[in-house]
């Protein structure tokens, strides 16, 4: 955790019913992908592709008692920035006009508009996704994540810590790399499975979908503070 909370307690939210799905791939696959910059981020010498979903709750600034709500789909990898490590985002689609507009115009963020359901199915959580962003490529997504097991803290060191652990994103910025910061507890996660029906993400951000099973992860979600985005 980052100590203090001043710069990064501009906004407050909440994420639930969080999935993590994750591909290992070569580094060489994701590192022409990235600004000059950034650094490739590994784990045992493989880097990651993830699709993460969940539901941001009571977005407000500081002091405002009532947030804003929406669904939010991102394909992101892990990064590092003169040796801190980080998240980049290649999209992050969302079912609202305002909160798009807005995180594009003051995070310099890639979000995309999209129409999105997520409803109970078969015990699980079915999330489902249709870009509809004018002149962005098309992208959707839809399936079952079933969640198993005890929501528990992970081990510092471990793939899991790894690839959700994460405080930091960058992004480029009038031409330079920019940071954006939260700060949370730790993550409370339990294994899960995942039936994927449908999924171009990968596609319409120029890759391959990774061959082999993914790495499921779950969580009921946790509560964020986050700052502005500055120059790295």
């Amino acid at each position: 955790m980052f100590p203090g909370l001043s710069s990064r307690d501009v906004l407050r939210m909440e994420w639930r019913d969080v999935f993590f799905i994750h591909w290992p791939v070569d580094p060489a696959v994701v590192e022409p992908t990235l600004p000059d910059s950034l650094a490739v981020d590994t784990f045992d010498d493989r880097a990651w592709l993830g699709i993460v979903g969940f539901r941001m709750d009571g977005i407000r600034p500081r002091f405002v008692p009532i947030g804003h709500s929406f669904r939010e789909l991102n394909l992101r990898t892990y990064v590092r920035h003169d040796g801190d490590p980080g998240v980049y985002f290649y999209n992050l689609d969302a079912d609202d006009r305002l909160g798009v507009a807005l995180a594009r115009r003051l995070f310099a963020l890639p979000y995309y508009r999209a129409e999105m359901t997520v409803r109970e199915h078969d015990g699980g959580i079915r999330f489902r996704s249709e870009r509809s962003h004018p002149g962005a490529p098309s992208a959707a997504f839809d399936a079952t994540i079933l969640p198993r097991g005890k929501a528990e803290p992970v081990e510092s060191g471990t793939l899991e810590s790894f690839l959700v652990e994460r405080y930091r994103f960058f992004t480029e910025r009038r031409g330079s790399i920019a940071v954006g910061e939260v700060d949370h507890e730790a993550w409370p996660l339990q294994d899960a499975d995942a039936t994927i029906r449908h999924n171009t993400f990968f596609e319409a951000s120029g890759f391959e979908l990774p061959s082999g099973e993914p790495h499921l992860l779950y969580s009921p979600g946790v509560d964020v503070t986050a700052g502005w985005v500055r120059v790295a």
